[in-house]
């Protein structure tokens, strides 16, 4: 009994052997096959409805932009205002010395006073020479001379009248008002400068909401967006403009484009837009530097792989793909626009396909793969630019 324990305990031992020796040979063949395969990243290729943009240098621009300049000439007495300061239509910025703008009124007003009281003086002559005419005591040629009187002073009546009304004007005009809503530079004039009427700018005022931002487009990229505006009236939308700010801040009012030159620049062979953009906080200044994102058209079922995934060989681009196999296959690929971290792929791929996106540095078709698969989230990709 004793005998026989042993002897199937033997047997066992020796099944276990041979079992363990089995396993160990095929995980080493298996260890040998995964040793010899290039570790990478893929990711599985994209396919979505994707909206293009284009994107260009812009430059902040007042919508509204005055030089205050005076009516009158003289010097600047007061100032109402201080450089970089908002001010609202018809606010005063600037008094200029009203003196002789003061003694012009008083004379001109002495002068219209004594014409109208000689033609008052005129006007009663002629209504005691026609009483006369009436009982023939003088000749009807006294009533015609009196008459031309009459209408000589008249006349002198309303040019002084007028020069009274002049007198006036530039006597208001000594106060600068201004002439829209805005914000003022600050290279406004001292007190104690000596404007002259038309010529000397006093201080320059801005419109600050709504802003433009100008930039240009290319000859083929406005025949597409002529094309596109087309598209977008018919289904009553408009293409947005967004902007990204110079420290890489997205602006977060869109605007609408408003203004379109009406020829290419001679030199540049560029066209120049304008998109107006409303300024609410008073974010933007004009002078300042940003890009300029313009919606485009929307491809349909778009094939998109990462920019990282994509090699370039002279003229031709390729990609790394994972065969069925698990083998590396090079692509040939037609590309298209870049969308954020991405290449739009006009030919060479499938939705079905597999990309590598990183560990291979070469175009190497054959190789075998060992794969671990990624998504955009983990390589921070976006479609955003």
């Amino acid at each position: 009994m004793f005998l026989g324990k042993n002897t199937k305990a033997c047997a066992f031992g020796l099944t276990l052997l041979f079992a363990l020796a089995a396993v160990a040979g095929c995980g080493s063949k298996q260890a040998a096959k995964t040793a010899g395969a290039a570790q990478v990243k893929a990711m599985k290729v994209i396919q979505q409805d994707t909206p293009l943009s284009y994107e260009y240098a812009g430059q902040i621009k007042g919508k509204d932009e005055v030089k205050v300049q005076s009516k009158v000439s003289g010097t600047i007495v007061e100032k109402y205002v201080t450089g970089g300061q908002t001010v609202h239509a018809g606010q005063a910025l600037y008094k200029i010395d009203s003196r002789q703008y003061e003694s012009a009124v008083l004379s001109a007003q002495a002068t219209l006073a004594q014409s109208q009281a000689s033609l008052n003086n005129a006007q009663i002559d002629l209504q005691r020479d026609q009483e006369l005419l009436a009982s023939n005591a003088i000749s009807e040629q006294s009533v015609t001379t009196q008459s031309s009187s009459v209408q000589q002073y008249s006349a002198a009546a309303d040019s002084n009248s007028a020069l009274v009304k002049k007198a006036q004007e530039n006597l208001d005009d000594t106060i600068v008002y201004a002439p829209l809503d805005g914000r003022v530079s600050v290279d406004d004039v001292a007190i104690g400068t000596y404007a002259s009427a038309g010529s000397t700018t006093l201080v320059t005022i801005g419109t600050i909401d709504p802003v433009y931002v100008q930039f240009n487009i290319s000859e083929n990229e406005y025949l597409k967006f002529m094309n596109l505006n087309q598209a977008n009236a018919m289904n009553q939308q408009n293409a947005s403009v967004s902007l990204t700010l110079s420290d890489g801040s997205a602006y977060p009012v869109t605007g609408q484009i408003q203004q379109v030159d009406r020829a290419l620049g001679d030199n540049t062979g560029t066209l120049s837009v304008k998109a107006l953009f409303g300024n609410p906080n008073n974010m933007l200044l004009p002078g300042m530097f940003a890009r300029v994102k313009v919606s485009g058209e929307v491809l349909p079922n778009a094939i998109l792989v990462p920019q990282r995934a994509v090699q370039q060989l002279l003229d031709k681009s390729f990609v790394i793909v994972v065969g069925s196999d698990n083998k590396s296959e090079s692509r040939a690929v037609k590309l298209g626009e870049k969308v954020g971290s991405f290449w739009i792929v006009k030919e060479g791929l499938s939705a079905d396909d597999t990309v590598v996106v990183e560990g291979l540095t070469k175009l190497q078709a054959g190789v075998d793969l060992d794969v671990t698969m990624v998504t955009p989230e983990d390589l921070k990709l976006s479609m955003n630019s």
